[in-house]
Parts: structure tokens; sequence; C-alpha cells
């Protein structure tokens, strides 16, 4: 028996059905089989546990994301369906939901801004990729570095880590607009 992923898995079912703040450690080991102190063996707290589940779920996500899409489309649809898609998921899912929760999103945010760029790294490849293939057919502005291209996305995510400074009623609105906006902006062929 592997009692760490059978704490990780019960803990996903509860987190799941609870959500963070109202699940316990006791619960997770009862359902686990094992005492209290034997979790402790394994997760320093409820909050290192459900970080992991998080980190895995949005993972999961993220690459479930990325083969959904129909990348031929216009730039425009691409991203459109990949912000709504992700709010979809944040609203749809109770792990993802913490992102946006009081009870949780703080350490989140810390985490990612933290240890987030080794994370956000194969979703960052697959977004670096979407630019340089549309700037190659032509699909965006040139006269933008393609050093420059995916930094607008990361911004986005720097924003998204910062929603207590901005106001988290304003999320996730404004991370839509912001989105829209941006490739619009890239999608503009003025010279």
């Amino acid at each position: 028996m592997d009692i760490k992923s059978d704490i990780f898995k019960y803990g996903k079912t509860i987190f799941s059905t609870k959500g963070f703040k109202k699940t316990n450690i006791k619960e997770i080991a009862q359902s686990a089989g094992i005492g209290v102190g034997t979790f402790y063996n394994y997760y320093t707290s409820k909050e290192q546990l459900f970080l992991e589940i998080y980190i895995q779920e949005n993972e999961n996500f993220k690459k479930r994301l990325i083969e959904s899409i129909d990348l031929d489309q216009e730039p425009v649809k691409v991203m459109n369906q990949l912000i709504m898609k992700n709010i979809e998921a944040i609203e749809t899912n109770p792990i993802l939901k913490e992102w946006y929760s009081q009870d949780f999103y703080k350490e989140l945010e810390q985490y990612y801004r933290n240890e987030g760029s080794k994370n956000i790294d194969s979703f960052r490849d697959f977004y670096m990729d979407l630019f340089k293939n549309w700037k190659a057919q032509g699909k965006i502005r040139e006269d933008i570095d393609d050093d420059l291209l995916p930094v607008f996305f990361d911004s986005l995510v720097y924003i998204d880590t910062h929603k207590d400074e901005i106001g988290v009623q304003h999320f996730p609105k404004i991370i839509q607009y912001l989105a829209e906006f941006i490739m619009q902006g890239l999608t503009n062929h003025h010279k």
C-alpha cells in the first residue's frame, strides 16, 4: 500500500467535495485509514497537500486544454477559447476554483510567483510556438520582437497573481478583456 498516494487520492476527493477551507487533516487521515500523525510523515500541512493536488490538476487541465483547441482558427479566436476554457475550468472544477477563492489563493499565488515559472513552462512553450507559427504565417504584426510575443501573456499571468492589489472582484473579467485587447493589437496589421 502506498500511503502517500492514498493521502493524495483521498485528499483530492475531499477537497473536491468540501473545498479547501472545510476540509481537515483528520478527515483525510481517516479516509486513508491512517492516523493524523502518519499524515504528517508525508505532508507538513493541509496546505502542502492541497498545493500538490492543485499543481497536478492544473497541469492535467492544461494538457487537455491544448488538445481540445483547433489551432488553425484565427489567432484571436484561439486565444479567446484558451482564456474562456481556462475560466470555465476554474468555475467548474472545485480544486481549480481555489485560484479565485479567498481561502487559499494567496498561498497559490505565492507559490506560482516563486516556483511558477518552472510549472508553466510546458504551457509557455506551447504558446511561444503558437506565436512563432502565427508570425511566420503573417497572422501577427511583424514589427514586434519574437522575444516580446510570449511576454504579453506572461504579463497576464503576473497580473493574475496580483489579484489583491488590483481588486479580486475584477477577476476573471479583467484577464478576458486584456487578452482580447492584446490579441487585437497583435493581429492588427497597420504598418
